[in-house]
């Protein structure tokens, strides 16, 4: 007799964190913990002042922090009429490949299709192969390229692939 092998699980189970995970919506007190995994991560980092703009104007922020307080990683989501741009998304460099990016995605997706948005829109850099390969492997797909959208070293730009996920 012989077996079907099973499919191919679309991500491996990464294994189970060391501490429960807890999702909160980001406060200006949380700002200097995102700084330091952003300025960490990031060759051309947000600054203190677009995280705020950001609070204040209404989008959802969201940080994901471990049961010992410890910030994991964030997101920021600008919803519109029919769909939200996900302007930021970061986990902490140590955690990278625990799958902690999906848990900050599928947190992000969800709050989208409560309001019922029709998809949700992200730029990511052509040089972050990582990251692009991940928004792939969840279901966004390429729609466009916007030209010298990210600084660069030597006071060069950087295009930006333009990413959908259809809700």
């Amino acid at each position: 007799m012989s077996s079907v092998p099973s499919p191919i699980p679309q991500f491996e189970t990464p294994p189970p964190p060391a501490h429960k995970l807890y999702f909160y919506r980001m406060q200006p007190t949380d700002i200097s913990d995102v700084l330091a995994i952003e300025n960490d991560v990031y060759p051309f980092p947000w600054t203190r002042g677009n995280f705020i703009d950001s609070i204040n104007s209404g989008y959802e922020t969201w940080i994901l922090r471990d049961s010992s307080g410890a910030l994991n990683g964030y997101f920021l989501l600008m919803p519109s009429v029919d769909d939200a741009h996900l302007l930021n998304i970061t986990v902490h460099r140590d955690l990278h490949g625990q799958g902690i990016g999906l848990l900050l995605l599928d947190k992000a997706k969800a709050i989208a299709q409560e309001r019922k948005l029709e998809a949700i829109l992200l730029e990511v850099r052509p040089s972050n192969t990582r990251a692009e390969k991940i928004y792939r492997r969840y279901g966004f797909s390429r729609i466009g390229v916007r030209k010298g959208y990210y600084p660069a070293p030597n006071n060069q730009r950087e295009d930006a692939l333009v990413m959908k996920l259809a809700l």
